[in-house]
């Protein structure tokens, strides 16, 4: 899981943010618009209404450290899962490589289309 900021003010602009999910295996991109204020909890209902009741739940996460991830309510979510949350860690970049390239494609896709 990543973050996308600093959408173009040419987009909708109650939106300022993606939450982007690559599960590793089948390469299956999930891109969840938010807003820049979200919360920890209302990034748990997104996975849950949105990741859950599409796929099935994901055995291993791995995510950087960003406070909204690293949560008492996420890391309890998680534990409810049966899921692994595991953090990147400080200039160790292939734990974030396929994320960051799909970013890098929906970077594209939205200079060219927003």
């Amino acid at each position: 899981m990543d973050w996308v900021t600093g959408l173009s003010s040419r987009c909708d602009k109650s939106y300022n943010e993606f939450l982007v999910i690559v599960e590793r295996f089948s390469k299956t991109q999930i891109f969840l618009l938010c807003h820049k204020d979200v919360t920890a909890i209302d990034i748990a209902l997104l996975i849950w209404n949105i990741v859950v009741s599409w796929t099935v739940i994901f055995t291993n996460i791995i995510s950087d450290r960003d406070y909204k991830f690293t949560s008492a309510l996420l890391t309890n979510l998680q534990n409810l899962f049966g899921t692994k949350l595991s953090f990147s860690t400080a200039y160790h970049p292939q734990t974030g490589g396929l994320s960051e390239r799909m970013i890098q494609n929906l970077e594209y896709m939205g200079r060219k289309f927003c």
